[in-house]
């Protein structure tokens, strides 16, 4: 059983080594939302721009930004406010666990 992980391993590690080197394409690929309404994301979990901003790591300043209007978060903060939105106990495990 063991040497049957290591097979799969060492195949999947040869995958990536292709990609890299420009020989395959990835299987899958995803990119952040291009929109994301980060007040609905916040009321949904019934918390105050503070509180949202507290628990999620987030600058409350920069979170009033965003929900004003006035700036519009990166990718990565994109990314995060998704997986909010859909598993915010996921997002609360990883951060208990850090």
């Amino acid at each position: 059983m063991p040497s049957k992980n290591f097979d799969r391993i060492m195949e999947g590690l040869g995958e990536v080594a292709e990609i890299v080197e420009g020989k395959a394409r990835p299987a899958r690929t995803y990119s952040a939302p291009a929109d994301i309404d980060v007040k609905a994301i916040r009321l949904r979990e019934g918390l105050s721009q503070d509180a949202f901003a507290a628990k999620y790591g987030f600058a409350a300043s920069t979170l009033r930004q965003w929900e004003q209007g006035r700036r519009r978060p990166e990718a990565s903060a994109r990314i995060l406010l998704k997986v909010i939105e859909r598993h915010p106990e996921a997002v609360r495990d990883a951060l208990a666990a850090a």
